[in-house]
């Protein structure tokens, strides 16, 4: 690989990446997509074994490849998932070098890119990361207090409840991972204890349908991120948990305690073998209840407007709520929890991209994928442009985006050097076709 040259060099190979090729492909440019592992790995490595999307199967719509297996409105379970993609590679064969990982990336004083790799050095006009959201599992410090008898991991690591020890378990985090989690656990009788935090909820289905399909008639999922007065906010927020297990259901954590599972606040502090969860669980189910029925309105209000005929569904109040607000705690031998899982998300690692693109809190800066770097672009961050910006269901749009400015800025800078250099011969320079003509994928 050392000495290799190519006009785009894309770095990740799941979804994201694997869109920007795509269509790349279908613009004849010269590129090479690198995947420190096996494309769309993630999907397996870092998936338990009960897990199925949350999204409807229709909403898999990868560039040139949308969902047309037999249940358009069910949920692919992992491995599905992991065929999707590998038919989707198969589909356009992409120029995909697996197992070379990106250790460096430098701006060059001649305005391409080097790129360093544990299996040598190659440089690029352009290039698109697409490295996805879920890099470096975080877990917080306070897990260093937990008792070298109680077995901890992330939720990254966790594949079924038969290979936990015996005893209850703690999972803690009430996001989308953290209440499949636990769910997961629950249906397998297991004794689950629960710290919530604030993260919203949404019902499955609603008035006849599935609330996504409702929301996606609605436009909530192309808004783009400049459409919101408060943009860095949303860009930050917590998915709501829901499930499609099962053909699709909604997770009710009131419902949970009600067979048994123990819900606590968030999870503040460990010491001495005791668990410290603060006063705050009344308010983080009210929290989420109250997002799911602001869905429910919007979705009414949606109806009414149109003139939509749906049926009337009734909405019953909470099936239960905590018997108080004090903070509490547990003591981990008493209540026999063995396990502890960390359901408290991922971070990026982008110390490798050694270039001033970065603002305070670490998040790239650019404007739909294009980076205050010329020449270097993002594809697949979480609300990159839109809710889907990160998902099968809007990775396409913001791939096809990021595409154009390329080719945009090969075309401007091929018409700038035969303006200054008019007169040399054209067999020196590129021609327009020989890289940006539209192409079918093989």
């Amino acid at each position: 690989m050392d000495g290799t040259h190519r006009s785009v060099v894309v770095v990740g190979g799941g979804q994201a990446g694997l869109s920007a090729s795509w269509w790349l492909a279908q613009r004849g440019v010269d590129h090479v997509v690198l995947e420190a592992s096996t494309a769309g790995h993630e999907w397996a490595d870092r998936r338990w074994d009960s897990f199925c999307l949350v999204t409807p199967n229709w909403q898999c719509a990868l560039p040139g490849f949308p969902y047309d297996g037999p249940d358009p409105d069910g949920f692919m379970v992992r491995e599905e998932i992991g065929a999707y993609l590998e038919k989707f590679v198969a589909s356009f064969d992409p120029p995909l070098v697996e197992g070379v990982r990106a250790t460096a990336l430098r701006a060059r004083g001649d305005g391409a890119f080097e790129i360093r790799t544990d299996r040598g050095t190659l440089s690029a006009d352009q290039v698109v990361i697409a490295t996805g959201p879920y890099q470096v599992p975080r877990t917080p410090r306070m897990a260093e207090r937990l008792p070298d008898d109680v077995l901890q991991l992330h939720s990254s690591q966790y594949r079924n409840p038969d290979r936990l020890p015996e005893g209850a378990v703690l999972v803690v985090g009430t996001g989308q991972s953290g209440c499949q989690i636990a769910e997961d656990l629950h249906l397998a009788g297991r004794t689950v204890h629960l710290a919530t935090g604030t993260a919203p909820r949404v019902a499955r289905f609603y008035r006849g349908r599935d609330c996504v399909a409702w929301l996606s008639e609605m436009g909530t999922y192309t808004k783009g991120i400049d459409q919101f007065a408060d943009a860095e906010a949303v860009r930050h927020r917590t998915n709501h948990y829901v499930t499609g297990r099962d053909g699709g259901r909604d997770i009710d954590l009131r419902k949970f305690a009600l067979e048994g599972m123990a819900l606590h606040g968030r999870l503040t502090r460990i010491a001495e073998g005791v668990l410290h969860f603060d006063g705050s669980l009344r308010s983080n189910l009210d929290g989420a209840d109250a997002v799911c029925e602001g869905i429910k309105d919007s979705i009414d209000a949606h109806i009414a407007a149109h003139g939509i005929d749906a049926p009337v569904e009734e909405r019953p109040g909470p099936v239960w709520a905590p018997a108080s607000d004090d903070p509490e705690h547990v003591d981990l031998a008493a209540a026999g929890i063995t396990t502890v899982i960390w359901s408290t998300g991922y971070g990026r690692d982008d110390r490798w991209i050694e270039l001033p693109i970065f603002d305070g809190r670490g998040y790239p800066t650019h404007d739909r994928g294009v980076s205050s770097q010329p020449g270097l672009y993002f594809v697949g961050l979480p609300w990159q442009y839109t809710w889907g910006s990160g998902r099968f269901a809007g990775v396409a749009a913001d791939a096809e985006h990021v595409v154009r400015r390329i080719v945009d800025t090969r075309l401007s800078q091929v018409a700038d050097g035969l303006h200054w250099l008019a007169g040399t011969p054209s067999s020196t320079f590129p021609r327009d076709e020989d890289w940006v003509a539209p192409r079918s994928a093989s």
